[in-house]
C-alpha cells in the first residue's frame, strides 16, 4: 500500500490542465457504443473508473481503441490532436453481443448504473459485478425503476451487485425519483432508448444533464420541462466527434487548495463549467473566495472555460453551510468544501447528506475521522458533518499526521488539500486509489505547491 508524503506550502501558483471530466466520459462511451458508425471522444478521462467501461463495453462486442497521441498537453486549445482520445464503433442500438465473462464495473458506481439500464433492454442475459466497495453500494434505486419498466434483475442479497439481469422487451413509464440521482436518472433514460413509447423522469431537485446533453448530441428525442426529463424509444442514434471538457469536481481540489493559502495564483485551464455542476462555484465565492471564469465556449454541447484563483496576503474565507438542494448539485465536491473549513473563520457544515455514507466509502465517518486526526475540530451527524471554523478553534490550526483514506480518491485528494497549510509533512496510506478518477494528481498538485 503507497504512501504519499504531503509537505506544507506556502501558496499555489501556476496553470494545469485538468483531465476530462468522468461524468462526461462514461456517458459518451455508452452513447456511442449504441450509436450507428464510428465515433471519436477527444480528452477522454484518464480515470480508472472510466477505462472500466471501455472495458464492459469490449466485452459486449463493441470495438474500442484507447490511447493518448504525444504528451499530456498544456492547455485544450492550443492542440486538440494531442489530447488522449477513445475511437468507437457503434453497434446500433440493438448491436451488443452477449458477453462471454461477467462485466466488472470495478469501482465504478457510475459503470454499474449506466449500464445496468442498457442492458435491461437487451435480446441476452447478463450478470455485472465491480470490487468489494462497489458491491457494497445499494443498488435498488436503479433496479426498482427498471423492474416497473418490464426488466427482469437479480441483484445479491436483494439490493446489491452482482446484478444478474435478463434482457426483456420494456415499456416507457413515468417515474418519479424519491431521491436525486443523476446516476438512476441516466439508466432510467437509456433504459427508455429501448422502451416502447416514451419514457421521462421527474427529478426532485435538478441533477447533472450531462445524460440529456449527451443523448441530444447523438440524436436522440430528448425534451425538458421544468425538472421532468423525457426520451422518446427507439431512436436512431448517430457517431460523432465529441470533446470531453476538463472535471468540475477534480478541478475543485485545486481551487481550493489557491483559497486556503495566501498569495496564490492559479490557471486552471479547459474546466467543465455546466450550469447544473458550477453550484460549487457560487458557494466558494460566497465563502470568500476569489474566482474567475475567461475564456466561456460550448463544444460538444457542453460548456468550458478557463477558472482562475486568486488569494491575497491574508486568507479571509467566511465558510459556510450546504444544505437541501444544493446537496446533490455538489454532493463531488463536499469531501474538497469539508477540508476547506479549518481554513475559514465560521467554519463548513454539510447537511442532509446521507448519501456520502453509501459512496466508496462512508465519506461522513471517514473525512471525519481524518480531519480529527490532523487536528481539526469536527462535529459528526447522522447526515453530514461540521469542521469547525478559526473563530471556535483560536486559530489553531492543523498538523501533519498520517491519514487514511480507506481506498476512497476523493477523500485522499481532500486530505491533501487540507495537509498543505498543516504544520509539519502528512502521510495518506493507500494514495494510489487517487487513479479511480485522477492518477495524475499528487503530480500536478506537487507542480503548483510552492515551498
Amino acid at each position: 500500500m503507497a504512501q504519499q508524503v504531503i509537505a506544507p506550502a506556502r501558496s499555489i501558483s501556476g496553470g494545469i490542465a485538468i483531465p476530462g471530466d468522468k461524468s462526461i466520459s462514461h456517458r459518451l462511451a455508452i452513447f456511442a457504443s449504441l450509436a450507428e458508425g464510428p465515433s471519436e471522444i477527444r480528452n477522454y478521462s484518464p480515470a480508472a473508473d472510466c477505462r472500466s467501461t471501455l472495458e464492459c463495453l469490449r466485452r459486449l462486442g463493441v470495438a474500442v481503441q484507447s490511447g493518448e497521441k504525444g504528451r499530456r498537453r498544456k492547455d485544450p486549445a492550443q492542440d486538440p490532436g494531442n489530447t488522449p482520445r477513445v475511437e468507437i464503433q457503434g453497434t446500433g442500438l440493438h448491436g451488443w453481443r452477449k458477453p462471454r465473462r461477467t462485466l466488472d464495473a470495478e469501482n465504478s458506481g457510475t459503470s454499474i448504473r449506466l449500464l445496468t439500464g442498457a442492458l435491461a433492454g437487451q435480446s441476452f442475459p447478463s450478470k455485472i459485478t465491480g470490487d468489494a466497495s462497489l458491491r457494497g453500494r445499494p443498488m435498488g434505486r436503479v433496479i426498482e425503476p427498471l423492474t416497473q419498466m418490464g426488466a427482469h434483475i437479480h441483484a445479491h442479497e436483494g439490493g446489491f451487485a452482482p446484478l444478474e439481469i435478463t434482457g426483456a422487451p420494456l415499456h416507457g413509464i413515468d417515474y418519479t425519483l424519491p431521491v436525486a440521482s443523476a446516476q438512476v436518472k441516466s439508466a432510467v433514460l437509456l433504459a427508455g432508448l429501448f422502451a416502447e413509447g416514451a419514457t421521462a423522469v421527474t427529478e426532485p431537485v435538478r441533477t447533472r444533464d450531462h445524460t440529456e446533453i449527451a443523448l441530444a448530441e447523438f440524436g436522440a428525442s430528448v425534451r425538458r420541462t421544468g425538472n421532468r426529463i423525457e426520451v422518446a424509444g427507439g431512436p436512431r442514434l448517430e457517431g460523432r466527434q465529441m470533446i470531453v471538457p476538463g472535471d468540475l469536481s477534480s478541478a475543485v481540489f485545486f481551487m481550493a487548495a489557491a483559497s486556503i493559502l495566501p498569495d496564490s495564483k492559479l490557471r486552471l485551464l479547459g474546466v467543465g463549467l455546466n450550469p447544473s455542476r458550477s453550484a460549487v462555484l457560487d458557494f466558494l465565492v460566497q465563502m470568500g473566495a476569489s474566482i474567475r471564469v475567461t475564456e466561456l465556449a460550448v463544444e460538444s454541447g457542453e460548456l468550458g472555460g478557463v477558472v482562475e484563483v486568486t488569494s491575497g496576503r491574508t486568507v479571509a474565507l467566511r465558510g459556510g453551510k450546504i444544505a437541501g438542494a444544493d446537496v446533490p448539485r455538489m454532493i463531488d465536491e463536499l469531501p474538497a468544501l469539508a477540508a476547506m473549513g479549518t481554513y475559514t473563520e465560521q467554519g463548513v457544515e454539510i447537511r442532509d447528506a446521507r448519501e456520502l455514507r453509501v459512496k466508496e466509502s462512508d465519506r461522513i465517518a471517514v473525512l471525519a475521522e481524518n480531519l480529527r486526526r490532523l487536528g481539526a475540530s469536527v462535529e459528526e451527524f447522522e447526515d453530514g458533518l461540521r469542521v469547525a471554523g478559526r473563530a471556535e478553534t483560536h486559530g489553531a490550526g492543523l498538523r501533519g499526521a498520517e491519514v487514511d483514506p480507506r481506498g476512497d480518491h476523493r477523500l485522499a485528494m481532500a486530505l491533501a488539500v487540507a495537509a498543505l497549510g498543516a504544520r509539519g509533512e502528512t502521510r495518506i496510506r493507500g494514495a494510489e486509489c487517487v487513479a479511480v478518477s485522477y492518477p495524475s494528481f499528487f503530480q500536478d498538485l506537487n507542480s503548483v505547491a510552492q515551498r
